[in-house]
């Protein structure tokens, strides 16, 4: 097929059709919605909006939140977010994780954190009765905003409005401070709740831990387990594998080992997991002991415990970058007989690995026997191999490999830059044929020309005067 037949092609895809939309659900439902609280948000101002806001008789949900809050930036933060607290509250919605985060994106906390301390100091001037729940909603963002000093801030000032903190809100501002890596400050406050007659609980104990150990105070973090009981507490999986990942990462590795026999030992709740056993088999390989990690491999199937393709793919591609690819290959063949992972997905680690350590012959030629075999690799082995195809200048090659994939059914699309990859390639290569076959495909797929490579096909294109042909493909490159 000539190279000025994609034209055609292409032009099948221009075809509008009028957008369907659902009535229940439609854009100008939504913003009814927000505009309503918005007018009256403006209307009231910041003054005492915590009373009238209810009066607004329309749905609430996080479409109608998210609306408002964008109608609030860039100057209207204070008010924008009284009204995510207040909603917050209602009865008939709850913010979720990311619509904390969203709020902070939108009303700019993380660069002007202060606006926390404004809208708490306006509740108080303004005689706002501020609950529990409201206290709970400003910590939940302080949070979605990383907000220590703020949240601690928030925490303390509970008091002046007669309020107790309790655990929850003890945790979130304890969790905080863990993430910043001031322990100090965390262990402080861990110490003022049972001052208060709170007792930390499991999510106390897992965030200080895993805050002592992030920052090397495994004495600390061992300490820690220890005493859990006395608070009530049982030590479980997560626990012990919260301190084994410090353990692995600043402590020994006899350290560790030792720390999982006695996970192993005590059994139940606090045995190992996949993750553990991963865990202990990825610090080994870090660490250049391939060979010991294949040891933790046995003792991991000795408990019962099966891997994971989390688990294949870590010692892959260490093996790998050894230069191991024989041991590898028997590591698969252990892994497969184990029934936990398929020939599928270890193969597919292994061409991503042989690939990132230039050993791009021997990816292929696993690639094709996969193929012959009938066996699937996955989108990542596709497109990895494929593109460093390309790099190479075997741009044909690729094209090749990827005609031969779209005739199983089973495979899982390569990602859509791939596409203008080959297509830039093939065209600047004159494989005009190819390149038209290729067209067809992305235009079958609705796949869009990259805009980045549209300069670059557009100008090739023009040496062979197919004016048609840049035109339509300006159409489908924006």
């Amino acid at each position: 097929m000539a190279l000025s037949s994609i034209s055609k092609l292409f032009s099948l895809s221009i075809s509008h059709k009028p957008p369907k939309f659902s009535t229940l659900n439609s854009p100008t439902a939504i913003a009814s919605s927000a505009e309503q609280f918005y007018t009256h948000l403006q209307r009231n101002g910041t003054s005492n909006i915590e009373k009238t806001l209810s009066t607004v008789n329309v749905p609430l949900d996080s479409k109608c939140v998210t609306d408002v809050l964008h109608r609030c930036q860039p100057n209207q933060s204070q008010m924008g977010l009284r009204f995510f607290i207040w909603a917050g509250l209602q009865s008939n919605y709850r913010h979720s994780s990311f619509m904390y985060s969203k709020a902070c994106e939108l009303l700019h906390i993380n660069r002007n954190p202060g606006v926390v301390v404004d809208v708490v100091e306006g509740y108080r001037v303004d005689g706002v009765v501020a609950s529990p729940k409201v206290f709970k909603v400003v910590l939940n963002l302080c949070r979605g905003g990383r907000l220590a000093n703020e949240a601690l801030w928030v925490l303390r000032k509970m008091k002046e409005f007669g309020l107790q903190a309790d655990t929850t809100a003890y945790n979130v501002v304890i969790r905080l401070f863990c993430e910043k890596g001031d322990m100090d400050m965390a262990e402080e406050l861990m110490n003022e709740m049972g001052l208060s007659d709170l007792y930390p609980d499991m999510i106390t104990h897992v965030a200080m831990i895993k805050g002592f150990s992030n920052v090397g105070r495994l004495e600390n973090a061992c300490g820690l387990v220890k005493l859990m009981r006395g608070h009530g507490c049982v030590p479980n999986a997560v626990v012990y594998s919260t301190l084994l990942d410090g353990v692995c990462r600043f402590g020994s590795m006899e350290r560790a080992l030792e720390l999982l026999g006695e996970m192993e030992k005590e059994g139940g709740d606090c045995s190992p997991n996949v993750v553990t056993y991963t865990s202990v088999i990825q610090s080994f390989c870090e660490k250049g002991q391939t060979m010991e990690a294949l040891e933790i491999l046995d003792r991991m199937e000795a408990f019962g415990c099966a891997p994971n393709r989390v688990t294949v793919s870590c010692l892959i591609n260490h093996l790998c970058m050894e230069g191991c690819v024989e041991k590898a290959y028997k590591v698969i063949d252990k892994f497969v007989a184990g029934g936990s992972v398929s020939y599928g997905d270890c193969y597919s680690s292994l061409i991503v690995s042989l690939v990132k350590f230039q050993k791009l012959e021997e990816a292929e030629k696993l690639f094709r026997k996969m193929l012959a075999g009938g066996v699937k690799p996955d989108s990542l082995a596709c497109s990895i191999l494929i593109r460093k195809l390309c790099l190479e200048g075997r741009v044909l090659d690729g094209f090749c490999l990827s005609d031969e994939i779209e005739k199983f059914e089973f495979i899982t699309s390569i990602d859509s830059d791939l596409y203008s990859i080959l297509l830039v390639g093939l065209c600047q290569q004159r494989h005009s044929m190819e390149a038209a076959k290729l067209a067809r495909l992305m235009l079958k797929k609705g796949i869009r020309l990259k805009a980045s490579y549209f300069d670059s096909i557009v100008g090739h294109l023009k040496k062979f005067e197919d004016e048609e042909l840049v035109k339509h493909l300006s159409k489908i490159g924006k």
